[in-house]
């Protein structure tokens, strides 16, 4: 779900586009569970979604990556410089 790495966390993601709003809902299965205000095509949903992530780890949007799933509800995220205790710390603190 979480584990550090080199270049950062790694982050498995759940993802629910079309949402109302850009959310962290909770766990899901062995992944962590988002809602995108955005849909998924063109790659809206994982801009969204990056733009997100960002923000809540105070990180630019070039520090977040998509390593694997760019078209596909299920992804694994890179949270470059972030280590895994503090995804979740943030996470914990607003869900």
């Amino acid at each position: 779900m979480i584990q550090d790495t080199d270049d950062g966390a790694v982050v498995t993601i759940h993802v629910q586009p079309k949402a109302a709003r850009t959310e962290y809902v909770g766990v899901y299965g062995d992944a962590l569970k988002f809602r995108v205000a955005a849909s998924p095509v063109e790659g809206a949903a994982n801009d969204e979604l990056r733009r997100y992530l960002a923000e809540r780890f105070g990180l630019s949007k070039g520090k977040v990556l998509i390593r694997s799933g760019h078209a596909a509800r299920r992804k694994q995220i890179v949270l470059k410089n972030v280590l895994a205790t503090r995804v979740r710390q943030i996470l914990n603190s607003q869900s």
